[in-house]
């Protein structure tokens, strides 16, 4: 028996640590499988190469618990290694024969899996021992057995073993008892394991049997060793890549389409991957994208490696070329990262631009599922966003779809506002604000259904890469000022006679909001009192709920609306002559006053003419304080007269109501109310 110590020195401790700073130990399942596959894999090429002419037999990986001796066994019938291998290799930890072995079949080894070539040693993260059991395929050399307690001293001798290849038994330790269960190391297998090009056999097939479940004796072989990214599209159909998706994510969904990467220069990438409707939640819908190495199974988290928005997507990646167990800064400077990324990104635009050219019904059809994914990719991703510009889809409250020029070019005639600029209508709900969409339609305005999580941000790029569009929310205004033309209404009510309804119904707005009662000269057959919100403000406030960073403030801020009463409405007409009937006498009396104290002031203001401010007598300047505090006095007064009747007034509660009833506004012990009167308003 030889005695020794591991080779390692400060030179290449280094490497093993970057290697293996893994956060979770049950990666070394996937490391050492991965050994046994990249030796399998070698000792196939020195058959196609002439340098092994033996017969390769069944290479099965195999995977065995003993739970007596609460032992782990990865066997392979690889290239084994020779007692001087095993000193290289094993001994001195800087060393990596799959490096070794790229170099020298640069051509014909590129399924090797190159980057786990020191993961032998990741075995001490669950093992308080570990023993290498290996013979080599060249002939006439003797097995050896390696030990090592996970201290620098190790065992090497002779060993009994009569096929090639090798054991690594790892005698698990204390805490590591878990990795003895069947189900717990069939999961990591499924998980890490499940496309590798090698079978992998863990236990036995069973079998339904006399009412109870009994062994077969034929191995379960748990991977596929021929996945679906691996053939060529040409012989792969419709069903097959379906199959293929409910395997990766048990669904009865299917998905929407799906992309089959196939590069190989200049750099090498395989994957499929899959469109699935996407919900509006972006959260829940990321880490679905698994990125393999040589079908060893790597990361599900692709942030970095992938655009962000490319994170929606489902299925997988398989590249020998991205680096990895480095950190996310690391990958997103590096070279091949970055040309992957890229191209990525071309092949899902140029896959969706041809489904728009080919089959723009079957895109039609499936936008609703789809927009989330291509507004994300066109907010966060420039390249993204002038390749989709060309087939985003616009929706109309008719549920007809355009694409922006084919929309633009619709509405343009019609849709136009005194600044040239033409203003694209939209609504977010087109049942809640059915009214509003109702009145700018029967101006002959088309309203767009904008109902997306990232409508408001989609919509503030649009306005920011076309100086020639607009986007208005229905509800932000009268329709006749929707958009601003030099068409209007000749109003019927005085400026005085709105001065006196405007505190009527103030007095009647809702406590739990700021409302701006205001006037316009619209339609007589428009409604009476309409609801609006400021454009702007509302659309900080939307984009806030997204997290807007900078826009955090609009969202602390209390939601405000514009009360707009019909100056040309019957009922408007109607409720101001009841105001002037029942006011008459007491406002006359404090107009009065007011006009006494006006008159006052303005003699005040006429001895100050032409005098600069210390000219002034004091006496003089407070008078006129003393003058316009009588006159502020008086018109509060004069105010709550008016508020006074308003409060009493229920025509009054009932066009405002009903105006929050058309926005969806009007709710609990208020809509009770209202049903209340409306019947006694009937009755």
């Amino acid at each position: 028996m030889q005695k020794g110590h591991i080779g390692v020195t400060t030179e290449n401790i280094f490497p093993i640590i970057k290697k293996f700073l893994y956060s979770d130990h049950e990666i070394f399942l996937r490391e050492i499988i991965s050994n046994a596959t990249d030796a399998t894999r070698k000792l196939q090429t020195y058959a196609s190469k002439g340098e092994f002419a033996g017969e390769l037999g069944n290479l099965t990986i195999r995977v065995k618990i003993d739970k007596e001796a609460g032992t782990l066994t990865i066997s392979d019938r690889g290239v084994g290694m020779t007692k001087e291998e095993v000193e290289k290799y094993i001994n001195q930890i800087a060393f990596s024969s799959a490096g070794e072995f790229l170099d020298k079949y640069k051509t014909d080894a590129n399924a090797i899996i190159g980057h786990f070539g020191l993961g032998f040693y990741s075995s001490f993260m669950v093992s308080k021992q570990v023993d290498v059991i290996t013979k080599s395929f060249k002939d006439g050399e003797q097995a050896m057995k390696w030990s090592c307690d996970g201290s620098p001293e190790y065992t090497i001798e002779e060993a009994e073993k009569t096929e090639r290849g090798t054991d690594i038994v790892m005698h698990l330790d204390d805490d590591s008892k878990e990795f003895l269960e069947d189900s717990k190391i069939h999961s990591l297998l499924r998980k890490y394991c499940k496309f590798l090009p090698i079978e992998i056999a863990f236990g036995t097939e069973k079998e339904w049997k006399d009412g109870k479940e009994v062994e077969t004796g034929k191995d379960k072989i748990i991977n596929e060793t021929n996945p679906l990214w691996t053939r060529t599209p040409a012989e792969l159909t419709d069903e097959d890549y379906r199959k293929f998706y409910i395997d990766l994510y048990p669904t009865n969904e299917d998905a929407l389409f799906n992309i089959h990467l196939n590069v190989d220069y200049p750099f090498n990438l395989t994957g499929v991957l899959y469109f699935p409707k996407f919900k509006n939640n972006l959260e829940i819908q990321k880490n679905k994208i698994q990125l393999y190495c040589n079908q060893v199974f790597v990361t599900d988290q692709v942030e970095g490696i992938v655009p962000e928005y490319l994170t929606l997507l489902h299925g997988v990646l398989d590249s020998p070329d991205i680096p990895l167990n480095v950190s996310r800064s690391y990958l997103q400077s590096d070279s091949n990262v970055k040309k992957i990324s890229s191209h990525i990104t071309k092949k899902v635009a140029d896959r969706l631009n041809d489904i728009f050219k080919n089959d723009r019904e079957q895109l039609e059809k499936k936008w609703d599922d789809l927009k989330l994914f291509i507004a994300y990719g066109m907010l966060s991703d420039e390249k993204f966003e002038e390749r989709a510009r060309k087939f985003y889809l616009l929706k109309n409250t008719e549920s007809k779809y355009f694409t922006i020029e084919e929309y633009e070019n619709l509405v343009k005639e019609n849709q136009t506002n005194n600044d040239s600029k033409v203003v694209l209508l939209y609504t977010h709900d087109a049942v809640e604000q059915h009214s509003f969409v109702e009145r700018a339609q029967a101006k002959g305005y088309d309203v767009l259904l904008m109902n997306g999580q990232l409508d408001a941000h989609f919509i503030n790029q649009m306005e920011q890469k076309n100086a020639n569009l607009s986007f208005t929310r229905v509800d932000s205004d009268v329709a006749e000022k929707l958009i601003k033309k030099d068409d209007a209404f000749e109003a019927k009510l005085t400026a005085e006679q709105e001065k006196n309804l405007t505190p009527v119904f103030e007095s009647q707005v809702p406590k739990n909001g700021h409302f701006h009662v205001s006037f316009e000269a619209l339609s007589e057959n428009d409604n009476p009192v309409i609801i609006t919100q400021s454009e702007f403000m509302r659309r900080m406030k939307d984009m806030a709920k997204m997290g807007g960073g900078q826009m955090s403030f609009y969202g602390e801020m209390p939601d405000s609306y514009n009360l707009v009463v019909n100056s040309n409405h019957s009922l408007v007409t109607r409720l101001l002559s009841e105001q002037e009937t029942a006011t008459k006498g007491k406002l006359s009396e404090v107009d009065a006053e007011i006009a006494k104290f006006e008159a006052d002031r303005e003699a005040l203001e006429a001895l100050k003419k032409d005098k600069k401010d210390d000219e002034v007598a004091q006496e003089e300047k407070d008078k006129m304080k003393e003058t316009d505090a009588k006159i502020a006095d008086l018109e509060k007064k004069r105010d709550e007269v008016l508020k006074t009747f308003g409060t009493e007034n229920n025509l009054v509660k009932q066009l405002i109501d009903l105006a929050l009833l058309a926005n969806g506004m009007l709710k609990g012990e208020a809509l009770t109310k209202f049903v209340k009167r409306s019947v006694s308003l009937i009755e």
